[in-house]
């Protein structure tokens, strides 16, 4: 990064309060950053660290000044930081021009303007690339799929036959899109495979993280919804369907045929029973196992899981057993004496 704060100012829509040619070589947060770093301050709490931290510049919310630091004022602190992190990666994503002559593309591809293609990369028949997209070191594509506008997949994707990728998706190395779905029928000791025929449809702005796996349909298709962002090593089998917006976070499986409902979050480890839906903006806490639809709006917790405040309140009595038995047995031992006093008496 070599950008003035007046730059970084206007990039961000923000109001400087310093030297606009002072020049930013460097982000950081705001403990670790030196002399040259932009920072930003976007939790009260570390309002001690901003007249203390080595960083050149600071972005802060709309009314907030630093004595003897350079701020840009902003109403949202933490997203235009974002912003400026986007703008450097941006300029740091690969930049493959042309299709690289160790690359082997079938005649029947069709391959838009400004697509780069890199090293080792198989393209194979009938497959369509859209314009500025970039297919780095030994990604497969194979016949008859589609990848949309400038969109980025990194080395060591497979993307399968007859697979539909939207514009502007990002997919991480390691991932693979249009694997068969596992399905299989038990005939005597055997298991028959069941062909998958069907497809999968990554809709646009889709990112998918590292060593991913995402089933092909057994008819129809698998579906990941606009906007959906999916962490590493998560499992999503066939025919399931997700929404717009969710977050699907690291090694989290869904069985097949399951719904997910717009902006839902599955968060880590969470196991999604076949056939369930999930409804609109639930929420899945960690290592939860979902077993039955879950309503919209819903939080989720345990397994199986509960609503979240019942499922916490279970936890809560369980870590208490151990005093619960204590108490048990000391209330064994008052009602035994009491009954022996009563025996006593007749």
């Amino acid at each position: 990064m070599h950008q003035t704060l007046s730059e970084v100012a206007q990039l961000v829509g923000g109001r400087l309060v310093g030297k606009g040619d002072q020049v930013i070589t460097g982000i950081s947060g705001i403990k670790e950053a030196v002399e040259g770093d932009l920072t930003f301050l976007a939790n009260p709490k570390y309002l001690p660290l901003a007249s203390t931290t080595k960083a050149s510049a600071i972005i802060v919310g709309r009314d907030v000044l630093i004595e003897g630091k350079f701020v840009i004022q902003t109403d949202n602190p933490s997203m235009a930081f974002a912003r400026i992190v986007g703008f450097i990666k941006e300029n740091m994503t690969p930049r493959i021009k042309g299709i690289h002559p160790k690359a082997v593309v079938a005649e029947g591809a069709v391959i838009g303007d400004r697509v780069g293609i890199g090293p080792f990369v198989v393209i194979e028949d009938g497959v369509c690339i859209g314009k500025d997209t970039v297919i780095c070191a030994g990604v497969f594509v194979g016949q008859k799929s589609l990848i949309g506008a400038g969109s980025l997949i990194y080395p060591n994707v497979t993307i399968r036959e007859n697979v539909s990728i939207g514009d502007r998706v990002i997919i991480h190395s390691g991932t693979v899109v249009g694997s068969d779905g596992f399905g299989y029928l038990q005939v005597g000791d055997r298991h028959e495979k069941i062909p998958q025929m069907g497809t999968v449809v990554v809709e646009d702005d889709v990112e998918i993280g590292a060593c991913v796996t995402i089933d092909r349909a057994r008819f129809d298709k698998t579906l990941i919804g606009r906007g959906t962002k999916i962490d590493n090593l998560v499992q999503i089998a066939h025919n399931v369907r997700t929404g717009e917006n969710c977050l699907i976070i690291a090694l989290a499986g869904i069985a097949g045929s399951a719904r997910i409902g717009n902006n839902a979050i599955i968060a880590g480890q969470v196991g999604v029973a076949g056939h369930v839906t999930v409804g609109d903006r639930a929420v899945v806490a960690a290592q939860s196992g979902i077993t039955k639809d879950v309503d919209p709006g819903a939080m989720m917790f345990g397994t199986p899981a509960e609503e979240y405040s019942k499922a916490t309140r279970v936890m809560a009595h369980v870590k208490r057993l151990p005093r619960y038995a204590e108490e048990i047995k000391e209330l064994r031992k008052k009602v035994q004496i009491l009954e022996d006093k009563l025996g006593n008496t007749k």
